[in-house]
């Protein structure tokens, strides 16, 4: 019985597989890599601002009178007040005003700590002066220092004193940019990629148009700040640090990627279903609304949301109009002047305050939520209504 023929590679295919096998491995090692990074930046991330969400509380005796209203430390014991946040004070006269029965008693209440008070707790701060170190530890001891939920982070606007600031004015600012980037990116992004994928003829003046469209979606976005600043502001008279203001210079931002993605979308409809509509007697806009947009439409809004996510994480375009300013109310309208969450994380993260380093990872764990609940979401639309041919 005759042996099997063994085949011996060839030394070239063998050094084939030894590339193959190391640009394998060059592959697993850079995912590896990413991947470590990812893992390294959220855990630094969550661990930084995972203590913004509670806050420093402290037990005191309120007295609620004329006195203490018109000179609000005199409301609680005096070795107590260093230790008590100024804006719990400032508060005293507006809550006397919208609760008028709290006048002429004294309440058992906990009331927000001081930043530093808040540090030392969590251990950021080393020490404390020695007077309101004792004051502190015999409060400890007698129970009346403790952890509460930092409501004030989602609650009030951004503010000088640190245990006092907040995101809120930050989420309606952002909420109304990215109102004014819907309303005006997705109508005139989605008529213009229709014109464009279903009308326009194949020249040179639509050639031009394509390629700078796909040039601007290429564009660094701090000059399409330059550009609102320029035209919106400069020339129109929007209101600086308005979310008219950011609005506007989003949606130019936007307008390249909605356009890019609805063409996409457009395309990839199989041309059968045109040539069906035609041929029983439909016009072009007949077919185009009624049988090429339903089908298209979770590619189109799946690019949509992808592109105002984009637009919410932005800094550069909105600190060139102005909306780096300090915001401590929400605005009430898109003319009042107004910040966005980027924006309130980039000023933080320039205070000096150690509480501000927490917040600010914090904040950028709020900002993470929402982009990957953006994207999420989008993902959700294109698997759940995407037709395949």
């Amino acid at each position: 019985m005759s042996e099997p023929i063994r085949l011996t590679p060839s030394p070239q295919l063998r050094r084939r597989y030894r590339a193959e096998k190391r640009f394998k491995a060059y592959c697993i090692g850079a995912l590896l890599l990413a991947m470590a990074f990812l893992v390294l930046f959220f855990t630094d991330m969550i661990r930084q601002g995972h203590m913004a969400f509670v806050q420093t509380e402290i037990q005191v005796e309120a007295a609620y009178n004329e006195r203490s209203v018109d000179f609000a430390k005199r409301a609680v014991d005096e070795d107590v007040a260093p230790l008590v946040s100024r804006a719990w004070f400032r508060s005293l006269p507006r809550r006397v005003e919208h609760r008028p029965e709290l006048m002429g008693t004294t309440r058992t209440e906990w009331v927000t700590a001081k930043a530093d008070i808040d540090q030392y707790r969590k251990g950021n701060v080393d020490t404390l002066p020695p007077e309101t170190l004792a004051v502190y530890e015999r409060l400890d001891r007698e129970g009346r220092v403790g952890y509460g939920f930092n409501t004030n982070f989602f609650t009030n606007g951004d503010s000088k004193i640190p245990e006092n600031s907040g995101l809120w004015s930050a989420f309606v600012g952002s909420f109304y940019v990215m109102l004014i980037v819907l309303t005006i990116s997705f109508p005139i992004g989605v008529m213009t990629a229709i014109y464009l994928e279903e009308f326009a003829p194949d020249n040179r003046f639509t050639q031009a148009i394509e390629i700078n469209i796909n040039n601007l979606a290429a564009v660094p976005s701090i000059l399409f700040g330059l550009l609102g600043l320029g035209i919106f502001i400069n020339f129109f008279g929007v209101p600086r640090s308005s979310a008219l203001a950011g609005g506007l210079t989003l949606s130019l931002m936007t307008l390249p990627i909605i356009i890019i993605s609805t063409r996409a979308a457009l395309r990839a409809v199989p041309q059968n279903i045109r040539h069906g509509a035609l041929a029983v007697g439909a016009s072009r806009w007949q077919t185009v609304r009624d049988h090429v947009l339903p089908v298209s439409l979770p590619g189109i809004l799946t690019g949509t949301i992808i592109g105002v996510a984009q637009a919410m994480g932005e800094t550069a375009p909105l600190i060139i109009v102005g909306m780096i300013a300090y915001i401590p109310d929400a605005p009430d309208s898109i003319t009042s002047a107004a910040t966005v969450l980027p924006a309130q994380i980039f000023t933080w993260a320039g205070m000096p305050e150690r509480a501000y380093v927490e917040r600010t990872a914090a904040g950028i764990l709020v900002l993470l939520g929402l982009l990957i609940s953006l994207n999420a979401f989008a993902v959700y639309l294109r698997h759940r209504f995407e037709r395949r041919w």
